[in-house]
């Protein structure tokens, strides 16, 4: 039985969340086009009669500039302390130099295997030219080249992953995909759609705390409060008569519908913590420990 933490490190939108979905099957990680969407370390369990794989979606590497974007890069450090190998990922249209660079930086110990993705955007001879310049590198032990967004074969991708991860008893049940809870996802769907329907600042000043998670009969009942720093951000996502917190609530529910395979109810409400992004005590009450 093959059994490791095998943990996926890269720039922001790599592809790392769509990679995480494609491996597990599932839609765990939320997507979004914007960059820093992934503010946690999202674990994926992938468990056959041969091996169980954790697999870790981590923020996307970046210079920290306030404590919200501290705690994203610390989860990204705890991964790299935990990996039994590293998934260094890159858009292939990229600067390959810049990932070269930032894949050095991180130091790892452990292998690493080059994941260039989005490679149905590049012709052959490019994507022959960033596998030499890859597979050259002292971290590297192997390329892969895929399409996480257009699809890829598991197995054939999880193959040389498996040759560099140990043996060992599986940490998880066979069943478990995950080791956060559902309400952790609820509020991510509903993060999610913040991202789908605001430009600029919007997306990145706000965070979502699922406040009541109520299952009944034949009805989930679900409150969460959407957090933004100032009131003109709180005018915006309740929109003119309502308008956008209630297309926000209208994406979510479908889909959260969908995660949890349940009717729900689910009420929005929007409220201002100043500055929350630099305030400790609202960090971990949001859930960035």
């Amino acid at each position: 039985m093959k059994t490791g933490f095998v943990n996926i490190f890269g720039k922001p939108n790599a592809g790392k969340s769509t990679l995480l979905n494609a491996l597990l099957g599932e839609k765990l990680a939320i997507i979004s086009p914007k960059v820093q969407t992934t503010r946690h370390r999202i674990k994926g369990i992938l468990t056959t009669e041969d091996y169980q794989v954790i697999f870790s979606d981590t923020p996307g590497i970046i210079d920290p500039k306030y404590k919200l974007q501290q705690r994203m890069m610390m989860s990204v450090k705890s991964a790299m302390e935990d990996a039994d190998l590293a998934l260094l990922m890159l858009d292939i249209k990229d600067d390959w130099e810049e990932n070269d660079a930032l894949f050095t930086s991180l130091n790892l110990k452990v292998p690493c295997i080059v994941v260039i993705n989005k490679t149905d955007k590049a012709n052959a001879e490019v994507r022959k030219n960033a596998e030499d310049f890859f597979s050259k590198k002292s971290y590297c032990s192997k390329v892969l080249m895929i399409s996480a967004l257009k699809g890829f074969d598991v197995n054939v991708f999880m193959n040389p992953l498996l040759e560099l991860i140990p043996e060992g008893m599986p940490f998880f049940e066979e069943d478990q995909i995950t080791d956060l809870n559902t309400r952790f996802f609820v509020g991510e769907i509903i993060r999610e759609k913040i991202f789908e329907l605001f430009e600029e600042e919007i997306p990145y000043h706000t965070t979502v705390l699922v406040t009541a998670f109520k299952e009944q009969t034949h009805l989930i009942k679900i409150s969460a409060d959407i957090i933004v720093q100032r009131d003109t951000q709180k005018s915006i996502i309740i929109g003119a008569g309502g308008k956008m917190i209630k297309e926000i609530g209208v994406r979510a529910r479908k889909d959260i519908e969908k995660f949890l395979d349940s009717k729900i109810y689910l009420e929005l409400f929007v409220k201002v913590r100043d500055k929350w992004r630099d305030n400790e005590l609202f960090l971990k009450e949001y859930g960035y420990f």
